[in-house]
C-alpha cells in the first residue's frame, strides 16, 4: 500500500481505480469507509433517477463522496517528469545521506518510465527529451546502474545522437556541475550580489516570478559557493558528451544579427564571469548574508519552501553549502517536507514536483455542487469549513508591490503563506459560494478579504497573473539563465478570464472598473481563429474555457462576434468520436491549437464553455456529452494518460489525477441543470 506522510496514499490509490486506505495524525480511519448519508428527500430523489445521465452523475458523485478524506479535503496525485525524483537521488548523494532501499526504490520508478525507444519525456506519448533524459540516466548510474544495462544503452544512444550534455537546458548543467561533471563556468552567472539591488530597480528580485526568486535565491548561494562533490568512475557520466568538451562549448549561441535582446545578455554573462572570476568581490559577503537570511526568513513552518520541489531541494542544498549539518533544525524541516511530497509503496518511490489539496478539494467541490448535492449536505459543509480554515491572513511577497492591499486568499498547497494565487482563490470562492456552512458570517468574511485580495492583484494592463502583480519584465525571458522562458509571471487570459466569472458570480457588473479592463485585456489577448492561450492548462482549450466562463458570469452578450468566433473555434475541433483533446505539442506548433486525442477533461472544458456562450442545445454539445457518457466507467470514474495541466509552457507539463473525473462531473452536472 502506498504511504507518505501526509494521507495521501488512499486518494492517490483511488483516483487511480483502485481501493486503498489512508492513515495520518489527522486521518485515522480509512478514508474507503466515509459514507455520507443523504437526507431522505434527496434519496427518494436518487431511486427515481432513470436516464444515463442522472445514472452518470450519481455514480460520479458517489466516486468523489467515497475518495473525500476525514478531515474533508480532496487531494489526488500531481505528476510531472522524472527529474523531480532524479534530483531527489542526486540531492541524498550530495547530503552524503544515501538510503539503499529508498533509492533502489526510485531507480524502479525512474525505469518504470523510460521509453521503448530508450528516452524519458515530460509528458504521456512526449517526444524524447534530452535533458531529462540525460538527469535520469545520471540519476540511474548514482544508484549503481552501469553503462551496459539495457536501458542505459538505449537512454545514451538518445542522449548521444541529440547533442549531449552540452546542449542540455541550465538546471541540468547546474546538477552536473554538482559532481564535476560540468564546468562550473559553462552555467549562466546569477551573481549573490543581485541581492543587493533595491526593490526600486529596473531589475531587481521581485521582478522575477513567484517560483523564480524561490528558486534562484538558494540557487545563488549555491552558484556562488560552486561546490563539487566528487564521484567514483564508476558513477560519473563523461560517456554522455560527444566529444571531450572544448571551451568554446561552454559558450551560449547567440541570436542571428547583432543588435538583439539575447546577444546584448550573452554579452553581459561574459562580463560577469570575468567579475566572477575576480578573486576581489567586496559585495559577495553581504549578498550571500542577505540570500541566507532570505531562505530561512521564507520557510514555512511545515519546512516547505514556495511550495515547490525546486524551491524546496535547491533552499536545503544552499543550507548545505552554508555549512548547516543535516541535523540542523532547518534542514531537517526540509527535508521532511520533500518527504512528504513522495509516493512510496513496496516497489517504487516518486517525488512530486507540488501538491495541490486546496486546488483539487475546490475543484470537487465545485463538481458536487453543480451536480445538484444539496448544498447543506455533509461532504459539502465539511470540505467548504477546511477550504475556509486554510485562508491566508498574513502578508506574503506580494506586498512589495501592493503594500496598501491587505491580505486573503488561499493557496494551492497545505501550507504556502507567502504565496496565495488568484487562481486558487478565485475557484474557492466560486465553489463555497452557496454551501450552508454553520458560521455564514465567517465563510462571507473570508470571500469578501479573497475578493478584495485579488482585485487588488489586477496589473496595470488589465489583465492578472497567477502570484505577483505587475510581474512583466519580458527581457528577463531573454538572459541565458531563462532557458525554460519562465522567469516571470505576466498576466493571461486564464487567469483574467477566472476573475472575470469570481467577479459575474459575486454581483460585479461589467461596468465595474476592474471588469472593464478586464473585458479590454481578454479582447486584445484573443487569438486570431478565436481562441484564447492557456497558461495553466492544456491549452488553448483551456484557456478558451477560462475565458468564456468568465464573459458569461460578467454578462457579456454571447452573440457578439468575438464570442461566436471562438465557439466556432471549439466546434471545428470536434473529433468524430464526439470529444475533444489537445496535445501538449501545442505550445510549440500553434498549428495544433485544439488538436489531439479525446479527453475526458479536454472534452468537459470545451462543453462548460459552449454552454456559457449559450449553445447548452446544440447537436455539438449533445456529441459531447455522449462522449463522457460512453467513456466513464462503472465506478463513476474516466481513465486519461494524457497530461492536460501545464507548469511552465512548452518545457514543464502536470497530469492532475482528479482532471479527468472532476471536470467531467461539472459538465454533466452543467448540462442537466441548463436542459432540464
Amino acid at each position: 500500500m502506498k504511504s507518505c506522510k501526509y494521507p495521501i496514499s488512499h486518494a492517490l490509490t483511488s483516483f487511480n481505480g483502485s481501493n486503498g486506505e489512508s492513515s495520518s495524525p489527522a486521518d485515522t480511519k480509512p478514508a474507503a469507509k466515509i459514507h455520507h448519508l443523504p437526507p431522505s428527500l434527496w434519496k427518494k430523489k436518487e431511486e427515481e433517477a432513470q436516464s444515463p445521465l442522472d445514472q452518470a452523475i450519481a455514480r460520479s458523485r458517489d466516486f468523489f463522496f467515497r475518495e473525500q478524506l476525514p478531515t474533508g479535503y480532496w487531494w489526488a496525485e500531481l505528476e510531472s517528469n522524472c527529474t523531480i525524483t532524479a534530483e531527489y537521488v542526486m540531492l541524498f548523494h550530495l547530503l552524503g545521506m544515501v538510503d539503499k532501499q529508498k533509492e533502489r526504490k526510485m531507480a524502479n520508478y525512474l525505469l518504470s518510465k523510460q521509453t521503448e525507444e530508450g528516452f524519458w519525456a515530460i509528458y504521456y506519448g512526449g517526444p524524447g527529451d534530452l535533458s531529462t533524459t540525460v538527469e535520469t540516466y545520471f540519476a540511474l548510474k548514482l544508484a549503481g546502474y552501469g553503462e551496459d544495462h539495457p536501458a542505459m544503452v538505449k537512454a545514451r544512444k538518445f542522449v548521444l545522437d541529440n547533442g549531449g550534455i552540452i546542449k542540455t537546458r541550465v538546471f541540468t548543467k547546474i546538477f552536473l556541475a554538482l559532481f564535476g561533471e560540468f564546468a562550473w563556468f559553462g552555467v549562466p552567472s546569477m551573481p549573490i550580489e543581485l541581492m543587493l539591488l533595491p526593490n526600486w530597480a529596473y531589475f531587481n528580485l521581485y521582478e522575477l516570478s513567484s517560483w523564480s526568486r524561490a528558486t534562484i535565491t538558494p540557487l545563488s548561494i549555491v552558484m556562488a559557493k560552486r561546490p563539487v562533490h566528487k564521484l567514483p568512475p564508476q558513477s560519473r557520466v563523461q560517456e554522455l558528451y560527444v566529444r571531450p568538451p572544448r571551451p568554446i562549448d561552454y559558450t551560449f549561441t547567440k541570436e542571428d544579427g547583432i543588435l538583439t535582446w539575447k546577444n546584448f545578455f550573452i554579452g553581459v554573462d561574459h562580463m560577469l564571469k570575468v567579475y566572477e572570476s575576480s578573486p576581489v568581490r567586496p559585495f559577495m559577503k553581504k549578498g550571500m548574508a542577505i540570500a541566507e537570511k532570505w531562505v530561512l526568513d521564507h520557510q514555512e513552518s511545515t519546512g516547505d519552501w514556495g511550495g515547490i520541489q525546486p524551491a524546496m531541494l535547491n533552499s536545503v542544498l544552499a543550507l548545505h553549502c552554508l555549512g548547516y549539518d543535516n541535523d540542523h533544525p532547518a534542514v531537517v524541516k526540509g527535508l521532511e517536507a520533500l518527504a512528504n511530497f513522495s509516493i512510496e509503496d513496496n516497489d517504487s518511490l516518486v517525488l512530486q514536483s507540488c501538491i495541490s489539496p486546496v486546488w483539487d478539494t475546490a475543484l470537487a467541490l465545485k463538481a458536487l455542487v453543480d451536480a445538484g448535492v444539496p448544498t447543506d449536505h455533509p461532504a459539502l459543509v465539511k470540505a467548504t469549513e477546511w477550504l475556509i480554515d486554510r485562508e491566508i491572513r498574513r502578508d506574503g511577497d506580494w506586498k512589495i508591490k501592493c503594500p496598501e492591499l491587505k491580505p486573503g486568499g488561499w493557496a494551492f498547497e497545505f501550507l504556502n503563506d507567502w504565496y496565495p494565487d488568484v487562481d486558487d482563490s478565485g475557484f474557492v470562492m466560486l465553489a463555497i459560494k452557496d454551501v450552508a456552512v454553520k458560521n455564514r458570517k465567517s465563510k462571507d468574511q473570508s470571500i469578501k478579504r479573497g475578493i478584495d485580495w485579488c482585485l487588488g492583484m489586477q496589473s496595470r494592463n488589465g489583465g492578472w497573473g497567477a502570484f505577483d502583480k505587475d510581474n512583466t519584465k519580458y527581457l528577463l525571458n531573454k538572459i541565458p539563465f531563462a532557458d525554460l522562458e519562465a522567469l516571470i509571471d505576466p498576466p493571461t487570459a486564464d487567469l483574467t478570464g477566472r476573475m472575470l466569472e469570481l467577479m459575474g458570480t459575486f454581483g460585479y457588473g461589467k461596468e465595474y472598473p476592474a471588469a472593464v479592463r478586464a473585458l479590454d485585456f481578454v479582447k486584445q489577448n484573443q487569438e486570431p481563429d478565436g481562441s484564447w492561450w492557456g497558461r495553466w492548462g492544456v491549452n488553448y482549450i483551456y484557456g478558451t474555457w477560462s475565458v468564456l466562463c468568465g464573459l458569461a458570469a460578467i454578462g457579456e452578450n454571447p452573440a457578439q462576434s468575438y464570442i461566436q468566433r471562438a465557439v466556432n473555434w471549439l466546434k471545428s475541433k470536434q473529433n468524430l468520436d464526439g470529444g475533444w483533446g489537445e496535445t501538449c505539442q501545442s505550445y510549440h506548433d500553434p498549428t495544433l491549437a485544439g488538436c489531439g486525442e479525446s479527453t475526458a477533461s479536454q472534452t468537459a472544458w470545451a462543453l462548460l464553455s459552449l454552454m456559457a456562450a449559450g449553445e447548452a442545445d446544440s447537436s455539438t454539445v449533445a456529441r459531447g456529452i455522449q462522449y463522457l457518457l460512453d467513456q466513464q466507467k462503472s465506478d463513476g470514474t474516466w481513465d486519461e494518460d494524457q497530461y492536460t495541466g501545464t507548469g511552465f509552457p512548452k518545457y514543464f507539463m502536470i497530469k492532475y489525477h482528479i482532471y479527468r473525473n472532476c471536470f467531467p462531473l461539472m459538465a454533466l452536472g452543467t448540462y442537466r441543470n441548463l436542459t432540464k
